[in-house]
C-alpha cells in the first residue's frame, strides 16, 4: 500500500485583532515543510528549538521578524510536521505572512481541519478532539476544568474501561457458539448475567456523570412569561444582577426577546424575558406575543409569573397553551405587597400540579430558593470528583448503548440463542465506539470540526 502524503494546511491560529505576538502554524509532511521554511525563513530551523528569523517575501524583502518553531512527525500536535511562525500581532502583517505561506504551495486550512488531522493520527479520540473545542469556548471556571479533564481521557477512561467489560462478556458467551458442535459449555456462563446487570449499572453511572457534564456545557435555557406587569423584566434583572430590562408600570413594555446569560454554581443559565401575554390590537405588540409563544415551545423550562397582588393562579388552559407541554414552574410574583413569607409549594392547576415559588422580584426574597429550584429541576449537582464536559451525542450513545445491554438482559432471561444476546453485546460496544470515535462517519466528522475555529 502506497503511504498517502498529507497536503500541507496553514491558519492564523491567533484570535482576529490586533495583539502583542501572532501565530501562523503550517501541518504537512516533512518535506514540504523544509521547502516552505527555506523559501521563507532566512535561517534553518533545528527541530524544537526557537529560532529567530526574518520572514520574507517572494523578492527577498522582509515581511516580519519572529520565532519559528518546527516539530517534525509524529512528535506535534497533529501528528505530522508542524511549522509556527510567531510574529507581530499586527492583522495586516499575519495576512501578509499567510498568503506567502500559501503561495508557497499550502491550502488554508478548514475549521477546526488541525484537530482533526490529530484525531486521525491517534494523538487524540473524538471526545478528546470535542473538548479542545469545549476548552477553548468555556466562559467559566467550572467548564474550563472539565473540559479539561476531558482532553486529558476523563470521559476516554470510563468508556475505554466499559468497552474492556464488554469484551470480557462477549468472550465467554462466545466461547460456547466457537465450540458449539462439541457441545462444550464455557465454565461461567452463569456469570453473565450477573456481568450484563454491573454493565448496566456502570453505563448508569457514566451517563449520571455525563448528564451533569452536559449541563456544564450546555446549560439550561429558561423562558420568562405571563401576563404584562406581572414582572418578568424585574425577575430577569435580580437573576442577571444587571437593568437587562427596562422596568415600568406601564402594561406591554417589553415587546421583543431579552437575552441574558449567567452562571450558577458553574452551570450556565441562558434566560429569556418575552412580551406579556394577553389580547392586543397592537401589531408590534402582537409580534412580540408570538415571538414569546414561539420561544416557550424550545425551553427546556418555563417560569409562569403571576401578581399576587392581582388576584388567583392562571388558569389550566391557558398554562398548557401557552407554554407548549414544557416543565412549567409558576411564581407567585410580588409577595412584598401582601407581606407573604418567600417558600416553595405545590399547586393544582386542574388535573396537573405544579411547582409553585413565591417570591418577590422587587426585593429579592425567595430569589436563593428559585437558583436552588432551578439546578433541582435541571438535576445539577457542583461536579464532583472525576466529573468531564460532556455532549449531547454522548449521552444519547450511552443511552442507545444501555438499551442494548436491557435487551441481552431481558433475552438471556427469556433464554434466546447466545446469538441474539451477543448481537445485542456488539450493538452495545458499537454505540460506545461512537463516542470515542472507533466507529464513526464522514458527517460526524464534518459536524464536530465545523464548529472549531480556524487555526485549531
Amino acid at each position: 500500500m502506497v503511504a498517502v502524503v498529507p497536503d500541507t494546511i496553514a491558519a492564523i491560529a491567533t484570535a482576529p485583532g490586533r495583539g502583542g505576538i501572532g501565530v501562523v502554524r503550517l501541518s504537512g509532511s516533512l518535506s514540504h515543510i523544509e521547502v516552505i521554511a527555506a523559501a521563507l525563513l532566512d535561517k534553518p530551523v533545528p527541530p524544537r528549538r526557537a529560532v529567530l528569523a526574518s520572514f520574507r517575501d517572494a523578492s527577498g524583502e522582509g515581511l516580519d521578524q519572529g520565532i519559528a518553531l518546527l516539530f517534525p512527525a509524529p512528535g506535534s500536535y497533529t501528528g505530522e510536521t508542524v511549522l509556527e511562525l510567531q510574529g507581530h500581532g499586527s492583522p495586516v502583517v499575519l495576512d501578509q505572512l499567510l498568503a506567502r505561506v500559501l503561495e508557497l504551495g499550502a491550502r488554508l486550512a478548514r475549521p477546526g481541519e488541525f484537530t482533526e488531522r490529530a484525531f486521525l493520527n491517534g494523538k487524540l479520540d473524538l471526545s478528546q478532539a470535542e473538548a479542545v473545542a469545549d476548552l477553548i469556548a468555556s466562559t467559566n471556571q467550572t467548564q474550563a476544568r472539565l473540559a479539561k479533564r476531558t482532553l486529558q481521557g476523563a470521559l476516554a477512561a470510563h468508556v475505554q474501561g466499559l468497552q474492556t467489560r464488554l469484551t470480557q462478556i462477549r468472550v465467554r458467551l462466545e466461547a460456547g457458539l466457537d465450540f458449539s458442535d462439541e457441545d462444550i459449555e464455557p465454565d461461567d456462563w452463569s456469570l453473565i448475567g450477573p456481568e450484563i446487570a454491573q454493565s448496566i449499572a456502570a453505563v448508569n453511572e457514566l451517563l449520571a456523570l455525563s448528564h451533569q457534564g452536559e449541563r456544564v456545557r450546555d446549560g439550561l435555557t429558561l423562558v420568562i412569561a405571563g401576563p404584562p406587569n406581572a414582572g418578568k423584566s424585574s425577575l430577569l434583572n435580580r437573576l442577571s444582577g444587571q437593568e437587562t430590562a427596562i422596568v415600568t408600570a406601564t402594561p406591554g413594555t417589553t415587546r421583543d426577546l431579552i437575552h441574558s446569560a449567567i452562571h450558577l454554581d458553574g452551570m450556565p443559565l441562558h434566560l429569556i424575558d418575552t412580551a406579556g401575554i394577553r389580547d392586543s390590537a397592537d401589531a408590534i405588540e402582537q409580534e412580540g406575543i408570538r415571538r414569546a409563544r414561539e420561544q416557550m415551545q424550545y425551553a427546556d423550562r418555563v417560569l409562569w409569573l403571576y401578581d399576587a397582588a392581582e388576584g388567583g393562579r392562571p388558569s389550566p388552559d391557558s398554562l398548557q397553551q401557552a407554554a407548549a407541554g414544557r416543565p412549567i414552574t409558576l411564581v407567585r410574583n410580588k409577595i412584598d405587597r401582601l407581606g407573604e413569607p418567600a417558600g416553595m409549594s405545590s399547586a393544582l392547576a386542574g388535573d396537573c400540579a405544579y411547582p409553585e415559588l413565591r417570591l418577590s422580584a422587587k426585593t429579592g426574597e425567595g430569589i436563593e430558593q428559585l437558583k436552588a429550584h432551578l439546578k433541582e429541576q435541571a438535576g445539577y449537582q457542583a461536579p464532583a470528583e472525576g466529573a468531564f464536559i460532556a455532549r449531547r451525542r454522548h449521552v444519547i450513545a450511552l443511552e442507545d448503548s444501555r438499551a442494548s445491554l436491557e435487551q441481552a438482559q431481558s433475552n438471556l432471561i427469556a433464554q434466546q440463542p447466545a446469538e441474539i444476546i451477543a448481537e445485542d453485546l456488539r450493538l452495545a460496544q458499537r454505540a460506545l465506539g461512537t463516542i470515542t470515535g472507533e466507529l464513526r462517519s464522514d458527517d460526524l466528522l464534518g459536524e464536530i470540526f465545523a464548529s472549531f475555529c480556524i487555526g485549531k
